[in-house]
């Protein structure tokens, strides 16, 4: 198996962050507040990478539509009766789809599918694959609209 690379690990932080946000019902980024005003006294709290905070931004920024995405692509499901991991998966990896004009549709895919391998269910990377492929065939539309504007 090959060594997760920084974006890998800045994503996964990512999910962790959205995660607890949601259990806590706050707003990721004043999670990310609070981790970088600890930091600088206590490491424990990890590293903060310049994309976790990207992310994370950006999924709090556009968390209704983000969410409305998801939800328009799911087959038989509702938003809130996933499992909490897989929606911040879905979260992190929708938003990338829409925005990240930077990365690769397929990147995100692959990303989201092995962050749900590791911190999943043994179902979920097939159907977090599944629920991405269907939202990757309008993400080239979001995104030259995004960059037109």
């Amino acid at each position: 198996m090959k060594k997760p690379g920084t974006r890998h690990k800045a994503r996964k932080r990512a999910v962790d962050l959205l995660f607890e946000a949601e259990a806590k019902h706050c707003k990721a980024t004043k999670l990310i507040e609070q981790r970088r005003e600890i930091y600088p006294t206590d490491d424990s709290v990890g590293r903060m990478y310049d994309y976790t905070v990207r992310v994370v931004t950006g999924v709090t920024a556009d968390s209704a539509q983000v969410d409305a995405v998801i939800e328009s692509h799911l087959e038989n499901w509702k938003l809130q009766r996933l499992p909490a991991v897989d929606r911040a998966i879905l979260r992190l990896a929708v938003w990338e789809l829409l925005y990240a004009n930077d990365v690769d549709i397929d990147v995100v895919i692959d990303e989201a599918v092995e962050i749900a391998k590791e911190l999943s269910t043994d179902d979920s990377p097939a159907f977090v694959n599944g629920v991405l492929g269907r939202v990757a065939e309008l993400a080239p539309q979001v995104r030259a609209a995004a960059s037109a504007e």
